[in-house]
């Protein structure tokens, strides 16, 4: 019995010195009020949209394990309030270690993508190294009718940043794979990457977590197209 029971520890030992291991990246994820910025993490972690969605207070955290070219790595997503009274206090604490930013803006929304210079410029007064990876992506693609920011317009935006730019939707079934292959991207730019090694504490954040295995190359970027309009900042629908 002494011998089953030992060896029991020792196999439980063994998966704790394992997980131990696994490199943990944190990737930052921000924008104004309602782009989705909540719901894209949520859609990556548990491959679902959200039943109820509201305004993130404070910072919203998810984690998810993730296999790249056969190794295990967590990635942390930070997910802050845009609202700059609900994510005053956080920021210093926010904005430290982070491996890579993910910009998000909404398609049907012009003001969202006129605000990404204030987002960029915050990263920059919180020091975060200009080689870590930054991409921007423009979510609700799904509301094709209501497009107000053209492709072409973003990119030229992006460019000077070495950001790719991706649209997707986290509402739209359909889309939840490249949701799913924006975020792999990042994991495998970050693989070789320096991670943190132990988790961050984290108060007051909500967390989950999940398990996928990927052995194809990151993809390329999403192209889509449209026009112009504004918003007053609002949250609304986070999809």
């Amino acid at each position: 019995m002494s011998g089953t029971a030992n060896q029991e520890t020792n196999t439980s030992q063994s998966v704790v010195s394992v997980e131990k291991q696994n490199k943990i990246f944190k990737i930052i994820v921000i924008g104004d009020t309602g782009v989705g910025k909540s719901c894209l993490t949520f859609r990556f972690c548990s491959g679902s949209f959200p039943a109820k969605t509201e305004a993130t207070i404070g910072v919203d955290f998810r984690e998810r394990l993730v296999e790249v070219e056969g190794e295990k790595i967590k990635l942390q997503l930070w997910d802050t309030a845009g609202q700059e009274r609900f994510r005053k206090s956080m920021v210093q604490h926010y904005y430290r270690n982070v491996h890579a930013v993910v910009f998000v803006y909404d398609v049907t929304k012009m003001a969202t993508f006129e605000n990404l210079p204030h987002w960029i410029n915050e990263c920059y007064q919180h020091q975060l190294s200009a080689s870590i990876p930054r991409i921007l992506v423009g979510n609700k693609c799904d509301c094709k009718n209501q497009v107000a920011v053209k492709l072409n317009m973003v990119q030229k935006f992006a460019d000077p940043y070495n950001m790719p730019v991706f649209e997707t939707s986290a509402k739209d079934d359909n889309e939840a794979d490249h949701v799913e292959a924006i975020f792999m991207t990042l994991a495998h730019k970050l693989k070789n990457s320096k991670p943190i090694m132990h988790p961050l504490s984290h108060d007051s954040v909500s967390s989950r977590s999940g398990i996928v295995c990927i052995n194809k190359s990151p993809i390329t970027c999403k192209s889509s197209e449209d026009s112009h309009s504004a918003d007053g900042g609002k949250s609304r629908c986070a999809c």
